[in-house]
């Protein structure tokens, strides 16, 4: 059984430590991070990257819903395989029941070393905004942006050294007023994509069959905070 991995160029570290975890070695293909901010490119270059793969039994496609940016790819050889999650967030705490309960009283944005190393994230966003409008009408603009929002939440995936990037993300918080949290990620679903274990929390479509809003199950009930804030960090 042949299978490849179109992957976020943001997932990097934890894909490579899930490979390294699990000995696999498939073929990955890796999508710029910058296109979740532009979800008809996104989808546009997923399609022309399924396209361009040859012969394999199955893509497995590590992405989120990402602002409905699956919807409606397909494949003419290979089953697409893609986890049941919002986005990569859910991806890396287990899933979108993961994701639920810690949002239920806790409204938050979420980094990884891998979000924060790509530009177009919120501090990047807020750096470009002093640059433009300086830092009294920066602080008020995202003020107004993060209003409903009480944490800065740092995902620690064991992927990368954390202690560097921990003290990074506290000034980060300080400075767009939110609480800082770290919390343990959970990588599980990455390790099951690499070794077919696709039972739980992934939907498997046919050749020529393409993906709908139902086959993703409960997914984009949430809306993701590159929407919100008009920014791309994941």
């Amino acid at each position: 059984m042949k299978t490849a991995i179109i992957a976020c160029k943001t997932l990097e570290d934890e894909i490579n430590l899930a490979v390294s975890k699990t000995k696999t070695n498939h073929k990955i293909y890796w999508i710029d991070s910058g296109l979740h901010n532009y979800p008809d490119r996104l989808r546009q270059n997923l399609q022309e990257c399924i396209d361009k793969i040859g012969v394999y039994n199955y893509i497995v496609l590590l992405f989120g819903l990402c602002g409905n940016s699956l919807l409606h790819l397909s494949s003419k050889h290979a089953k697409l395989v893609i986890p049941k999650v919002d986005d990569c967030i859910s991806m890396f705490l287990g899933g979108n029941r993961e994701r639920r309960n810690i949002e239920e009283n806790t409204r938050a944005y979420y980094l990884t070393k891998g979000w924060l190393r790509y530009e177009n994230n919120i501090w990047h966003e807020y750096l470009q905004c002093i640059e433009k409008y300086g830092l009294e009408k920066t602080r008020k603009i995202f003020g107004i942006m993060l209003k409903h929002y009480t944490h800065l939440i740092v995902i620690d995936t064991g992927a990368f050294d954390s202690a560097e990037f921990i003290e990074e993300t506290k000034k980060i918080a300080v400075e767009l007023n939110l609480e800082h949290k770290v919390i343990k990620g959970d990588l599980s679903i990455l390790d099951r994509a690499l070794t077919n274990e696709w039972q739980k929390d992934f939907v498997v479509i046919k050749p020529g069959e393409k993906i709908t809003l139902n086959d993703m199950g409960t997914c984009g009930e949430f809306i993701s905070q590159d929407q919100i804030f008009g920014i791309s960090s994941a």
